[in-house]
């Protein structure tokens, strides 16, 4: 049993999120926004279409939604026990112990990280054609992305229900052109004969299948986060586990209609080469043809805020993650401090900020790529990243689950946890398998292992600080994976059988 000590005890005031600010909608809100339909839908289905050359990306959303689907169901169960901003490493700090969910922990901060900063990789390049429009030309990238970093970061100190109000406005207009551009394309059937091809298992199950279903479990990304503002919720036991099965029935439902209607408008015979061709023009460009300039303008202002939107709340995401381990002292403590007027986590905020700042100086600077070498190459290894995270905390939910029962079902406990972990080790395998293929790099290239290696070796990181913990900090590690209990987890046992509820304390 750890020591009772009193040394290093958190405030509650100024170590705590403002709670009560989000309902359903608004959670639901920073996970689509987050999930960005109107980039996915003219970025990675042309992506997928035409560079791995599968015609199947429609089932396959289908078929990423369903095993996800089945991965909620054992993430929510635990949600209703487990309420913390860090999602992830406190479910496997349960689950798997404490050194696992540190390890995890390090990994999360990578992967959020890289999701978020990859973001300005790509948000010059949104914001060309609306910029020529309007000015008759556009700066360098880098300008744009200095702008959008300080509206951003900005935001990221104000109420966390502010931040949901402006992802609202643009997440709903974002949804509904990406619905018109569908009507438009289904309304325009090449050959004058709506198919159904992209639903048909034989253009699913074939060569490139591994790539393509990668490319749709990057495309679901954020449907996790709902979690990550259960301390912020009004009711968490209720709008948590609401907002994740709505949130991937409502990506599943967007995704794989818009990428359907594509083919239906290009021909499932033509769209391979038209993606290849035109790549993110594609979606615009039918919409030209079917709907007239007008909409076109009107998606392409509203492709740079998808851009923008994901970038709001991947920063909110990844910065309550770091809150989460500056409360307990995994991180330095300063990262656990909320500002008193907005209760956002105000440190962990301005560190995210740094970094984005950082990041976009440093490929100005030095004349890179910003749309492959950040957004694409970034942005896809924090994906996979999160992949990993979901894996593992699949496996964490069973692990609870044994020794805490809680009254649960055993469809909940083990059985839909277990069908979803077989599934998402598999996809992980074929991730890994054709992480060249998802860079667009040779088979032989150092960066077809080195960004998947980023990984294990932060987790290995994780795992040794944890053990340092142990033995050097006993009451830090004590209160690991606690969350808003890391207070009284300070100055009381925490080894303690189970409570019937299944509310058990990590290792």
């Amino acid at each position: 049993m750890p020591p009772t000590s009193t040394v290093d005890r958190p405030s509650n005031v100024s170590e705590a999120l403002a709670r009560g600010r989000l309902g359903v909608p608004s959670v639901i809100f920073f996970v689509l926004s987050a999930a960005a339909p109107l980039t996915v839908v003219a970025g990675v289905v042309t992506t997928g279409y035409g560079v791995i050359g599968v015609t199947g990306i429609p089932l396959a959303f289908l078929v990423v939604a369903a095993v996800l689907a089945l991965f909620s169901v054992g993430y929510v169960a635990m949600s209703r026990r487990v309420e913390n901003a860090g999602a992830f490493y406190a479910y496997i700090s349960r689950g798997l112990g404490r050194p696992a969910g540190v390890g995890a922990a390090w990994v999360a901060l990578i992967a959020y990280n890289a999701l978020q900063v990859g973001l300005y990789g790509t948000i010059g390049v949104a914001a060309e054609p609306v910029l020529d429009r309007i000015f008759g030309g556009h700066p360098h990238w880098s300008v744009v992305a200095l702008v959008a970093w300080a509206l951003v970061g900005l935001l990221g100190l104000l109420r966390v229900d502010i931040n949901g109000m402006v992802l609202a406005a643009l997440l709903v207009a974002e949804i509904v052109v990406v619905l018109i551009f569908d009507l438009g394309q289904i309304g325009n059937p090449a050959g004058g004969e709506v198919n159904f091809a992209g639903f048909s298992p034989d253009n699913l199950f074939v060569s490139g299948v591994g790539a393509v279903l990668v490319l749709a479990v990057l495309g679901f990304v954020g449907f996790e986060s709902a979690v990550v503002f259960s301390e912020e919720s009004k009711d968490p036991k209720r709008t948590v586990p609401l907002a994740t099965y709505l949130s991937v029935a409502i990506i599943a439902g967007l995704y794989a209609l818009s990428s359907w209607t594509m083919t239906v408008a290009v021909g499932s015979d033509q769209i391979v080469a038209a993606a290849g061709e035109q790549s993110v023009g594609l979606i615009f460009n039918l919409a030209a043809e079917h709907l007239g300039d007008t909409a076109v303008t009107i998606g392409q202002v509203l492709f740079l805020t998808s851009v923008l939107a994901a970038m709001i709340s991947f920063h909110n995401t990844t910065a309550r993650y770091t809150f989460a381990l500056g409360r307990e002292r995994v991180l330095p403590a300063v990262f656990g401090q909320t500002s008193p007027r907005s209760g956002a986590p105000r440190a962990a905020s301005l560190a995210q900020s740094v970094l984005g700042l950082l990041v976009i100086l440093l490929y100005a600077v030095n004349g890179w790529d910003p749309v492959v070498k950040l957004f694409f190459w970034v942005g896809t290894s924090g994906g996979f990243g999160v992949l990993l995270l979901i894996a593992t905390t699949s496996v964490a939910v069973i692990a609870y689950f044994l020794r805490a029962p809680g009254g649960e079902t055993l469809w909940r406990r083990i059985i839909a946890p277990s069908l979803a972990t077989l599934a998402l080790f598999v996809i992980i395998w074929l991730a890994v398998s054709n992480f060249a293929n998802l860079l667009g790099v040779a088979p032989d290239s150092t960066l077809r292992w080195a960004l998947p290696a980023v990984y294990p070796v932060a987790a290995a990181l994780g795992v040794g600080w944890a053990l340092v913990l142990r033995r050097s900090r006993p009451d830090t590690y004590a209160r690991i994976g606690l969350g808003a209990e890391a207070a009284a987890g300070a100055v009381q046992p925490v080894e303690q059988p189970p409570a019937p509820a299944g509310t058990e304390v990590p290792r």
